[in-house]
């Protein structure tokens, strides 16, 4: 027998990959009843106003907290960088109401950003401040805001297709009209639980809406090279006869007008759908290797090309959408000025207030940590404490005296 392509060509699949031909094979249009630039079009003058605000934020948010690690201002944690998918979030951000529910990942700022995160509360979480989302015990990976429909960033690669496909079911046995939104890598999109979950959804027709940020790469390798078989990281999924689009992740447009059929459908009770938007990430997987102080992006990566990297930021989002904006009289470039100055400003307060913040003191450290008693953590049973904790020798000696006494507490 003889494998049939959904798509004759594509990214994926190639183990003769070169760099730099992922352009080729992004989606200039999609086939739809109106040209996705003027679907967009139809969104209020101050909704275009909110999500360009909201692309160009995290585009020099993060790029502050680049600034900030590599200058040593703070000893911040790093992340993984969102800044040139940032289309992708939006475009399907601005489908959603606030009551809608999305699982993000550990590349997951951007999406925090577009669905209205405070920007005060995630410096403040990377600066280890009481003030930050998860009192400066989360980190990058764990950024959220349940009030918000997150359902939490996450570290374990994929793992928000299960979560994902189980909160569309609650909705759907709620009588809700509330959808679910996974966001995931293409490599993440090989994970063990990706299929099932959109298998099961579509079986039971579930209001979920599966989108797959393909970057092209992986951790460090091109992902043709190493992960899916398939032309099209998407094509794994046709075979559920649910819709399954492949769009420019650099065009909001494009990602919006896909989005918002995906999210109708998934209202109408007619279940759910997979997006495949084709981005590139301009800095390492995670950290801040081949960047440097005051330069965007990332150079000498091993496992790219410089002018691979060069070609896709003349693609910006944020400079892409600005330019719709512009060429289609919607906003005038001192508008869209005004709203980057108002963008740098409340980034630069986000600093001010996250070092204006408090360390967690020592027994904060014990509150959230599920054991049978008043049990330090195991950090600080090995001896590992950060000074600015504070925690106090007594309360050491005291866990370590219990630890020695009760080893069996540990083994759980």
């Amino acid at each position: 027998m003889k494998a049939v392509y959904i798509h004759t060509e594509g990214p994926m699949g190639n183990l003769d990959w070169k760099y730099g031909n992922a352009m080729a094979y992004v989606p200039k249009e999609l086939a739809l009843d109106k040209a996705a630039g003027d679907i967009f079009a139809e969104l209020p003058k101050e909704k275009m106003a909110d999500i360009y605000w909201k692309m160009f934020a995290n585009y020099r948010w993060e790029t502050m907290l680049k600034d900030l690690n590599l200058g040593g201002v703070e000893a911040l944690g790093s992340g993984h960088m969102y800044i040139g998918e940032e289309a992708v979030a939006n475009g399907v951000m601005a489908c959603l109401e606030n009551d809608d529910l999305i699982a993000s990942t550990h590349r997951g700022h951007g999406h925090l950003i577009a669905k209205g995160g405070d920007l005060d509360k995630m410096m403040a979480e990377f600066f280890a401040k009481t003030s930050g989302y998860n009192q400066g015990f989360g980190g990058s990976m764990h950024l959220t805001d349940m009030s918000k429909g997150i359902l939490g960033m996450n570290g374990i690669v994929g793992a928000g297709w299960y979560i994902t496909a189980g909160a569309a079911y609650a909705q759907m046995v709620k009588g809700t009209k509330n959808v679910a939104v996974a966001f995931a890598g293409e490599g993440a999109s090989n994970s063990i639980w990706m299929f099932s979950a959109v298998r099961s959804c579509a079986l039971y027709k579930c209001p979920a809406i599966f989108v797959i940020e393909n970057n092209f790469q992986m951790i460090a390798v091109p992902s043709a090279q190493a992960g899916s078989p398939c032309k099209r990281s998407s094509d794994q999924f046709v075979g559920l006869n649910i819709p399954v689009s492949v769009v420019d992740g650099n065009d909001v447009a494009q990602v919006y007008a896909v989005a918002k059929q995906a999210v109708a459908r998934a209202r109408a009770g007619e279940g759910p759908s997979v997006i495949e938007a084709q981005t590139y990430r301009w800095y390492d997987h995670s950290g801040f290797a081949g960047a440097k102080v005051g330069v965007d992006a990332a150079w000498g990566l091993p496992y790219r090309t410089d002018e691979e990297v060069k070609a896709w930021m003349t693609r910006a989002p944020w400079l892409r959408f600005r330019d719709y904006l512009t060429t289609r009289a919607i906003m005038t470039d001192a508008e869209i000025d005004a709203i980057e100055a108002d963008v740098q400003a409340k980034v630069d307060a986000s600093v001010e207030f996250a070092k204006a913040g408090e360390y967690p003191k020592g027994p904060k450290g014990l509150e959230y940590v599920y054991r049978e008693g008043s049990v330090a953590p195991r950090q600080f049973i090995d001896g590992i404490v950060p000074p600015e904790y504070e925690v106090s020798r007594a309360v050491f000696e005291a866990s370590v005296a219990k630890y020695n006494a009760s080893p069996d507490l540990w083994m759980a």
